[in-house]
């Protein structure tokens, strides 16, 4: 097994909105004051990735904004909940998927696929899934995806840290290979999500 495919990033990923999404067991009723914290391990692209869920905003690196397919205002709600994301994390940024859930019950529908995808549009092409938490249908395809958007953006930061070092420093080599520990040392750092 390769290094790349044997190291572990763990990731804190925060779900908003129907909380029934987050877990394997479909729950009828919610109380967040029993359980507000979950863990699910999976595998993207040859890495295998812990997710710590929580449900709040301040240190997490991902959102998943969850709705319900048979409710309109669950779905107003959400720009709500995104706004508060921007301005607690200072970033437009921010990895999001928005995820319509309750596919199963598609006679209930009152939120289009038109409209959901024309919110996911006007928020920059923020990913749009349909799911169902009771069925298990396309819930580790979201996962997967907003894990993708965290890795791009840690590496893309990554790039232009690296850049900026360079630039100030010249060349990595001329500091007594400085930037290099510096780089080592921010690769094996372990990323949390919430």
């Amino acid at each position: 097994m390769s290094a790349r495919t044997s190291q572990r990033r763990d990731y804190h990923i925060v779900v908003l909105g129907a909380a029934q999404f987050v877990q394997n067991v479909w729950i009828e009723s919610y109380d967040p004051t029993i359980e507000d914290s979950y863990r699910k391990q999976i595998e993207v692209d040859g890495r295998q990735c812990m997710l710590e869920i929580e449900l709040y905003m301040k240190s997490g690196q991902g959102f998943l904004l969850v709705f319900s397919i048979t409710s309109q205002s669950s779905l107003v709600e959400l720009s709500e909940l995104r706004d508060q994301i921007i301005r607690i994390k200072d970033d437009e940024n921010v990895p999001i998927v928005i995820v319509g859930n309750k596919s199963d019950l598609e006679e209930d529908r009152v939120v289009t696929r038109s409209r959901a995808f024309a919110v996911s549009q006007s928020w920059g092409n923020a990913p749009y899934y349909e799911t169902s938490a009771r069925r298990r249908a396309n819930v580790d395809e979201v996962f997967i995806d907003l894990c993708r958007q965290i890795i791009r953006k840690d590496n893309t930061a990554t790039a232009i840290i690296d850049q900026e070092m360079v630039y100030a420093h010249g060349s990595r080599k001329s500091h007594g290979g400085y930037g290099q520990r510096r780089m080592r040392a921010r690769r094996n750092k372990q990323c949390f999500i919430l």
